[in-house]
């Protein structure tokens, strides 16, 4: 499960860290409490007449199917399972051709604890790379056509049973995609099958307890991902 990530590098940032051609529109700007139908930052790679272009594009977290009747389920599927995703229909058009990249510091998971007074509470930890950096979740991405003609792109974060480093903590986690598979995974025209292209243990993970403030959505800024004892 991925439910809520913070991310705090800029556009101009992110043009460069993933070699951009083109910016497809206003990005959201840094965000420490990301959640289900939040505008998202996504790296995708788009045919042009001028060729392949890679694209940093806003897009909506929660993937509306191209044949949904209407997008009211798009919080549903924030999530695809890498075991069904080349099968299931909501996915497996988008797996084939319409991968994308999703950065993120970390993400949010919540832990089953007993507060002081005996009675269970949550308690949130965020996950992130042990070594710094990004997080370079995999993900796919969708276009889906309103009744009055408006176009919605949205996305979905790839996930998969967590590793023992976190998996104490909840029992999914996202998958990521390595820096050496970033071309092919984007790539609308790899003939290959792309779930080989996915890494379960890389980065290597740590985590750490944070405020409660990160429980509600719109509470936002760096003390979110702050270590709290």
């Amino acid at each position: 499960m991925c439910g809520r990530y913070a991310l705090s590098m800029a556009g101009e940032d992110l043009e460069e860290y993933f070699e951009i051609d083109e910016v497809a529109g206003p990005l959201p700007g840094p965000d420490y409490n990301i959640a289900p139908t939040d505008l998202i930052v996504a790296v995708m790679e788009r045919r042009r007449p001028e060729g392949t272009r890679r694209l940093l594009a806003p897009v909506r977290w929660g993937l509306v199917p191209s044949w949904s009747k209407d997008a009211s389920g798009a919080a549903r599927l924030i999530n695809a399972r890498v075991e069904t995703v080349a099968e299931k229909p909501a996915f497996r058009r988008a797996f084939a051709s319409r991968r994308c990249l999703l950065p993120a510091d970390g993400y949010y998971e919540w832990y089953a604890v007993t507060d002081a007074s005996g009675r269970p509470a949550k308690q949130p930890y965020f996950i992130r790379p042990a070594a710094g950096g990004l997080f370079v979740m995999a993900g796919l991405y969708e276009f889906w056509k309103a009744p009055d003609g408006a176009w919605l792109t949205t996305a979905t974060v790839i996930t998969t049973s967590a590793t023992d480093d976190v998996g104490h903590l909840h029992d999914r986690m996202p998958m990521a995609v390595v820096r050496e598979n970033w071309d092919a995974w984007l790539d609308p025209d790899f003939d290959a099958d792309p779930l080989g292209l996915l890494s379960v243990a890389a980065p290597d993970l740590t985590y750490h307890a944070v405020s409660t403030a990160v429980n509600k959505v719109a509470n936002d800024g760096p003390g979110l991902v702050e270590p709290v004892e």
